[in-house]
């Protein structure tokens, strides 16, 4: 019979060691799939795109770009510029529209080692211009050309961006590309519609523009003394040459003078009226005025103390 042979404990564990050298080794020396790509053919990794979203914009929006072998000095071509690139990761990049004029230009993706993907064609449509606010966005009938500016605020104005006002093109200023500036026109009173359209077509959304016909009276004063009447000073807005004056029920117009009625008005502009009044004696009344005009409109009603 043969003798059994022991072996060490210590020399047991020595195969175990030299399988995990040889593992690590082996795993050390397969090369990554990208360096199998790149090494093993002698190319770089190429840059590709799969999807533009959104596939078409104006000037200042921002595009996103999925797709493969992007790195972080990645840029996007654009037309004749680079356009400014922000790199999400190696699948994923946006960029900014560059100031371009509408129309479509051929889109790359670059990378730093000189990898250029295949191109594709990018639209890029007329800026549309945003209208946010009118100053003022109310204006008095009456009032006279230097208070009837409006300025328009908002973004994308151009020196060639025009206004309309209820649908119809005024005259306007370019002030810069955030205002414009129009001046409102003698129309009939109530809302009214503006808006700014840019070449190509591309509209704001609409303000509205209230204009204020109904008149006021802002206040009352005695004014220069005669023999047998003196004149009651009328001031206010949106006073016309046909407003009716009411005094205590009693109604008077500059336009429809009564020959035998002694007591009248003058109409002198639309801040101002003039009522003569007769009194009976000098001592002071209590009365009421106020004042209507042809479309209805009418004013507070003011009392007055006055012979």
């Amino acid at each position: 019979m043969f003798a059994m042979i022991r072996i060490p404990d210590k020399m047991k564990a020595v195969p175990l060691i030299i399988l995990a050298v040889l593992l690590m080794c082996s795993a050390l020396s397969v090369p990554a799939e990208g360096q199998l790509q790149g090494n093993r053919e002698g190319r770089p990794v190429p840059v590709t795109i799969l999807s533009i979203i959104p596939s078409q914009a104006e000037p200042g929006m921002s595009v996103t770009l999925y797709g493969s072998g992007f790195s972080n000095e990645t840029h996007v071509l654009l037309g004749p510029l680079e356009a400014p690139t922000t790199v999400q990761g190696p699948k994923q990049l946006s960029f900014e529209i560059p100031d371009l004029a509408p129309g479509l230009y051929g889109l790359f993706v670059r990378r730093e080692d000189g990898t250029v993907s295949k191109g594709y064609r990018f639209s890029v449509t007329p800026r549309t211009p945003s209208a946010t606010s009118l100053t003022p966005d109310k204006i008095y009938a009456c009032s006279p050309d230097t208070e009837r500016v409006v300025q328009i605020s908002g973004g994308n104005f151009l020196p060639s961006s025009q206004v309309l006002f209820d649908g119809a093109v005024i005259k306007s200023r370019f002030d810069s590309a955030e205002t414009i500036s129009i001046q409102i026109p003698r129309i009939a009173s109530g809302l009214h519609t503006v808006q700014v359209k840019n070449p190509g077509g591309t509209l704001s959304s609409s303000l509205a523009l209230f204009i204020d016909s109904k008149p006021e009276i802002t206040g009352i004063i005695q004014g220069e003394n005669y023999v047998n009447y003196y004149d009651l000073i009328i001031e206010g807005r949106n006073l016309q040459s046909n407003s009716k004056v009411v005094v205590e029920g009693k109604s008077m117009t500059a336009a429809a003078v009564n020959p035998v009625e002694r007591e009248k008005v003058i109409y002198v502009d639309c801040n101002r009226i003039i009522y003569q009044r007769h009194p009976y004696d000098s001592a002071e009344k209590s009365f009421t005025v106020q004042v209507i005009n042809p479309n209805g409109e009418s004013s507070s009603v003011v009392e007055v103390s006055a012979p």
